[in-house]
């Protein structure tokens, strides 16, 4: 077990060290430093994450709440360095899903045949 926390310690270093780790942190740098941008994807966020726990406790998203939502996200979506924040983080997001992918492989591979 020790190993494999120095190996999961090494890939947390590793990804860190990618290039679409560093232009996710220099995008949120950007986003943290500009007052207005920060506080658009704060509203953002929060907002988003309210309804989200409204949805998880089985309570059903009412047509306002959902206007709100799309008017946050549309705010959000018209900050250029608020979009680049965002698809820095699908870039990296797709290499996490490249390493989960080959973490579960050998777990997949047990099923393979039946």
């Amino acid at each position: 077990m020790n190993q494999l926390l120095n190996d999961i310690q090494k890939l947390e270093v590793s990804i860190s060290q990618t290039e679409e780790f560093q232009k996710l942190k220099s995008a949120v740098e950007m986003v943290r430093e500009d007052e207005e941008a920060r506080g658009i994807f704060t509203n953002f966020r929060d907002v988003q994450i309210q309804l989200q726990q409204k949805q998880m406790q089985g309570e059903e998203l009412q047509e306002d709440e959902y206007i709100h939502l799309q008017k946050t996200a549309q705010l959000a979506q018209q900050n250029p360095k608020i979009m680049a924040m965002l698809e820095a983080e699908m870039a990296l997001s797709r290499v996490i899903d490249e390493v989960n992918k080959t973490l579960v492989r050998p777990i997949q591979s047990l099923y393979d045949g039946l």
